[in-house]
């Protein structure tokens, strides 16, 4: 059995963020892991802190999300571990918790992704609805970001308000000391209109490089968001050799 307290840590850990709830997070995150996996050779773990929104499966909960990133893993860790807070109501994770009886501990998360860094070469780590969501009375996203220390990938949802959203979390992410490494600008309205004058403003005004813009998918696969996407520039990305 790995142990996982003694391995070495992983050579690429990013923060996936975004301007709201919907906008994309898990795609994006699930297309780096795919391109990590796939085309870089590396062992990787999705991990989702907190998920809000369950159901039962043959006697098992499971969250859409916290899937969708295993499926892209090429370690198969324990959910415990990847989703330490799978919440059943799909509601802000603060009321989720409360309606589940527990408590958001963030030290209980720092510790499940120590472990899980332990196993990986590479860990992307999802975060859940925008920066800042609160997870309990005192905590939220925003404090969970800055105690893991990760370089920030912010995932941009294309529609109305998309502009101000984006630079207030921008603005958010440098307040806490964090690196915003890139952003992704995700089509979520495919009747945008100038959603092209709206990325270019956002590249002019963002401290960060545009990753990618992924369209409107026919099928919203890991694979064909990350055919639109380079992560080339991220700090730490592998090389693919080993």
């Amino acid at each position: 059995m790995m142990n996982l307290t003694t391995a070495t840590a992983p050579r690429f850990a990013c923060f996936v963020t975004g301007t709201d709830t919907e906008i994309g997070k898990t795609l994006v995150s699930s297309a780096l892991l795919h391109r990590l996996s796939q085309q870089r050779g590396c062992r990787t773990v999705g991990m989702k802190p907190v998920a809000a929104g369950a159901e039962l499966r043959d006697g098992v909960w499971h969250n859409e999300d916290a899937d969708s990133l295993a499926a892209e893993s090429t370690l198969q860790l324990a959910p415990a571990l990847t989703t330490p807070y799978l919440l059943r109501a799909a509601t802000a994770p603060h009321v989720a918790a409360a309606q589940d009886g527990v408590q958001i501990e963030l030290a209980h998360i720092l510790d499940c992704y120590r472990q899980i860094a332990g196993a990986a070469d590479a860990v992307v780590v999802e975060g859940v609805g925008g920066f800042r969501v609160p997870l309990s009375d005192s905590t939220d996203t925003a404090d969970l970001t800055q105690q893991l220390a990760l370089p920030v990938v912010l995932v941009v949802g294309l529609r109305l308000g998309c502009l101000s959203q984006a630079l207030l979390t921008a603005e958010a992410i440098a307040a806490r000391g964090l690196q915003l490494a890139g952003w992704v600008a995700n089509t979520v309205d495919a009747e945008m209109p100038y959603a092209t004058d709206n990325v270019a403003a956002l590249r002019a005004r963002l401290p960060a490089p545009l990753l990618g813009c992924v369209p409107r998918l026919a099928v919203a696969s890991a694979a064909a968001a990350a055919a639109h996407l380079d992560f080339s520039c991220l700090p730490g990305w592998p090389d693919g050799s080993h």
